[in-house]
């Protein structure tokens, strides 16, 4: 099992091929191929290396499946005695993405992955099976 160990967004993620994550927010479109060259450790079954702080020439493919945001978090701040309340809520945002390749600093391919259809595609697949399913019910009766 090979896996790297990835820096987005100031936070670090082990990641391997074929996992989905929620990271920070990316400026990229749905679909685009997003390329991470802050990679900190790359393990492969064999021999495991640890860059200083980051392994030059290792980069992590990914596609980006989706921009999305989290649940609402709410900021309430109240002043007891002076009538004074002030309500906020906040949605992060995040993106989903799909880890496709991880690839050595020689630029020998580690692990890949398949890609992951997005969220749209099943919905319209979703529809054509409904719509089968009734144009069945309506042809046997």
């Amino acid at each position: 099992m090979s896996f790297a160990i990835i820096e987005t967004g100031g936070k670090q993620y082990k990641v391997s091929a074929s996992k989905i994550l929620e990271i920070e927010k990316l400026d990229a479109k749905v679909g685009q191929t997003i390329k991470f060259k802050n990679v900190l450790l790359l393990n492969d079954s064999k021999n495991t290396e640890i860059g200083n702080p980051s392994i030059q020439g290792a980069t992590v493919e990914a596609k980006l499946l989706d921009n999305v945001k989290d649940r609402t978090v709410l900021v309430f701040h109240k002043r007891r005695r002076k009538h004074s309340r002030k309500k906020n809520g906040h949605r992060q945002r995040h993106s989903k993405i799909q880890i496709t390749k991880i690839l050595s600093k020689d630029g020998k391919l580690i692990a890949e992955a398949s890609i992951a259809t997005s969220k749209s595609k099943f919905k319209s697949e979703k529809k054509e099976i409904k719509k089968t399913e009734k144009t069945k019910k309506i042809t046997n009766k």
